[in-house]
């Protein structure tokens, strides 16, 4: 059995989800394949040609393919898919896009979202908000599955020597085309690769103070911005720093919560932390029953004196 890794990429690097998908590659089957489906993607087939227990990169090279619009992955994914027993894909918003497209055309039940890898046809996934670990076994021929990055380790980005093989590029979607995008920009850690993130939430009442509470602390730890759904959805903070399981899945080392309650849907997204500090005057939040540390305090206080402090 092979398995084979959907490399996420910018055409120059390989983005970090796609080192904790070959770890769970490599626990599904021995040999593992990476497709670097871009333009101009040289650098990051050769990126990928150098992550540990990869045997083999395929790199196919297209303008189709520079946007990496899921029609035309999906496409090119699918040129090659009867080599292989497995196909994974990172859990993020590009893998959730190309993944039930591939599964759809080859007819196959897509396994979603996996934390762990039971045997190379059965693996545990979260359902109810991650309140329950459902263990489902696949019997399709190919095996389609996302993977929940923050359930497994990283493989190191060096020390491998795989090959890199040429194949020609799916021709583009007769019915989409890239038009533009817009995209902050940001001095900070992407969100779910920080190391450690400071979240706000309903409670900080406008974006003006989210803004003036937020921002210090994370200059203070060198952490990226979180929000929850509640923030995001009242204008406080933007769509891309909404955590949970309607936003980002995150695991940092360390997660502070200020002013969220942590409903549920919030706690899906962020309860696989390391370690997670607490900030709410509401005894009852919660929040409180997953963090490693609590305080029970009003945050526009406590937020200020723990930025002075540090």
């Amino acid at each position: 059995m092979t398995a084979l890794v959907i490399a996420e990429h910018d055409n120059a690097s390989i983005k970090p989800a796609t080192l904790n998908t070959v770890t769970a590659a490599a626990q599904c089957c021995g040999d593992v394949h990476v497709l670097v489906a871009g333009a101009n993607a040289a650098a990051a087939a050769a990126a990928a040609a150098q992550i540990a227990g990869v045997s083999k990169v395929i790199h196919a090279d297209g303008a189709a393919l520079e946007q990496g619009l899921a029609e035309n992955v999906a496409a090119q994914v699918l040129a090659i898919a009867g080599n292989y027993s497995h196909i994974l894909f990172p859990a993020t918003a590009a893998g959730r896009n190309v993944a039930p497209r591939v599964a759809a055309k080859l007819d196959v039940a897509q396994v979603s979202d996996i934390t762990k890898v039971v045997s190379a046809d059965t693996f545990e996934r979260p359902i109810y908000a991650g309140n329950a670990i459902a263990t489902v076994q696949a019997t399709d021929a190919t095996k389609v599955i996302t993977v929940r990055a923050t359930n497994f380790d990283a493989a190191a980005a060096t020390g491998g020597s795989a090959a890199v093989e040429t194949a020609g590029a799916a021709a583009a979607h007769a019915g989409v085309a890239y038009v533009g995008s817009e995209l902050a920009k940001s001095d900070r850690p992407e969100l779910t690769a920080a190391k450690i993130i400071v979240s706000g939430g309903r409670a900080l009442g406008s974006s003006e103070k989210f803004d003036e509470v937020m921002t210090p602390l994370a200059d203070k730890l060198g952490a990226a911005i979180g929000a929850s759904r509640a923030a995001v959805d009242a204008g406080y903070a933007a769509n891309d720093l909404q955590v949970g399981q309607t936003g980002k899945i995150v695991a940092p080392q360390l997660y502070v919560a200020c002013g969220i309650s942590g409903a549920i849907q919030h706690l899906a997204g962020m309860k696989d932390s390391k370690v997670i500090v607490a900030i709410n005057k509401d005894p009852e939040a919660p929040i409180f029953s997953v963090a490693d540390y609590g305080l029970e305090a009003d945050l526009f206080v406590a937020v200020p004196e723990l930025v002075s402090a540090l």
